[in-house]
């Protein structure tokens, strides 16, 4: 097992590089989204919209952060369950979709759709959401506020720890 630190976007080349239990420490823009927002990308999609980011050079955290606190560049963010989003993924790598970040496993589809979109998932420990925060370095609102926690957030982050799941 490796640790590397690499800047966002990951480049195809990067991707196929990388080994399952790799530690990668990213630098970067992540962009925030579950559920609500998975289904709206996808409402997007099949109505030829122009989604609110370009999903070939985006990396997907699924990720609700917390309200910011006082003097705090974001709240906590830690990872959500990412199967929640296994019945989107498929579409968002066939639309472009390279890198995700979350917890837990994947199911056997998109697994497969992973690997035929060269295409990575990363796992971010649980439970340590307010560490991961500080690696937060901007935070703002980049589409859907009336989701509030589910909405889409930018975030610049500095060495955000995770780990290579599935290639």
């Amino acid at each position: 097992m490796r640790t590397l630190k690499l800047d966002l976007p990951l480049n195809p080349s990067i991707i196929q590089s990388l080994d399952i239990g790799d530690k990668l420490l990213l630098s970067g823009v992540l962009y925030t989204a579950r559920d609500k927002a998975h289904q709206r990308l996808l409402q997007l999609i099949a109505a030829g919209e122009r989604l609110p980011f370009d999903l070939s050079s985006s990396t997907l955290f699924y990720c609700g952060p917390s309200p910011v606190p006082p003097n705090k560049i974001c709240g906590a963010i830690g990872p959500t369950t990412s199967s929640r989003m296994d019945p989107f993924t498929p579409t968002l790598l066939e639309h472009g979709l390279r890198v995700m970040i979350g917890k837990g496993d994947r199911s056997e589809e998109v697994q497969k759709a992973i690997r035929q979109h060269n295409a990575i998932y990363l796992v971010a420990v649980g439970g340590v959401s307010a560490l991961l925060a500080r690696c937060v370095t901007s935070f703002e609102l980049s589409a859907w506020e009336e989701l509030g926690p589910e909405a889409i957030y930018k975030m610049q982050v500095h060495d955000f720890p995770c780990y290579v799941g599935y290639v």
